[in-house]
């Protein structure tokens, strides 16, 4: 049989996406960082991956999905986290833009998942589901082994224990709270996510409209972790700058 008889639409997408295959999951995994220093890796949209000199390797609002297949009717629905913010009405295009640079199922380790925040292209559903059913696992800071945590404000534990995620899995941070692990030190910092603060719990028909009313609790909704090799005691920021024209999908700093 012919190569393009045998050809279809999932053996295409399965040879195709992700565009990069493992070639930066390898170089994740091979780097060895020395040190005083910290690893980093911009994955596309807000997805950012951190390794230390121990070998620590935490990943931050990485996201596997994808934006808005189509436009609908063009039009944002009553109560849309945007909608709220700015007042518009329009939907806005939201589309993954850069190539998807990593398979995540593909990654044999990682030491914990973070999400500053519960919005859908901060947090994965396939991403949890490949740390949870690989078995992987981790060490505390006294050495001890445990299942890799999921690390997060109130709502985005809510979403991950709704995807699956056992509940004892997860952890719930506040802005002032602080997590070893390995050699890594994660402290949680107070957010300022203007569109977080105005998303509502609900998605469905019933999603309140938000006009007049006063914000719920921000510190329950979104939280910004920086890192720091424990060791090294230099604070690293999890935003990090404009991505490098040159390198846009593997933007990395010491």
């Amino acid at each position: 049989m012919s190569k393009v008889s045998e050809m279809t639409r999932e053996k295409w997408i399965m040879s195709t996406f992700p565009e990069w295959g493992t070639w930066l999951v390898e170089d994740i995994e091979n780097e060895v960082v020395q040190p005083g220093n910290v690893a980093m890796w911009w994955l596309g949209c807000t997805g950012i991956w951190f390794k230390t000199p121990g070998g620590a390797n935490i990943t931050i609002d990485l996201w596997c999905g994808n934006g808005k297949r189509t436009h609908g009717d063009g039009k944002m629905k009553v109560g849309h986290q945007m909608a709220n913010m700015c007042g518009g009405r329009a939907m806005q295009p939201n589309l993954r833009n850069v190539p998807f640079v990593i398979d995540p199922f593909a990654f044999k380790q990682v030491d914990a998942v973070l999400a500053t925040h519960y919005h859908q292209d901060h947090m994965s559903a396939e991403w949890a589901a490949h740390v949870i059913n690989s078995g992987m696992t981790t060490t505390d800071e006294n050495g001890k082994e445990i299942p890799v945590p999921f690390i997060g404000p109130l709502k985005s534990v809510e979403t991950w224990v709704k995807w699956g995620v056992p509940e004892e899995r997860c952890r719930i941070v506040k802005p002032g709270d602080t997590i070893k692990l390995k050699d890594i030190e994660i402290i949680c910092l107070d957010s300022f996510d203007r569109t977080c603060i105005v998303t509502t719990d609900s998605t469905g028909p019933d999603r309140e409209e938000l006009t007049g009313k006063c914000p719920t609790d921000m510190d329950e909704k979104a939280t910004s972790p920086s890192t720091s090799p424990s060791t090294a005691r230099t604070t690293t920021s999890t935003w990090p700058s404009a991505p490098s024209a040159r390198t846009p999908s593997a933007c990395r700093t010491r």
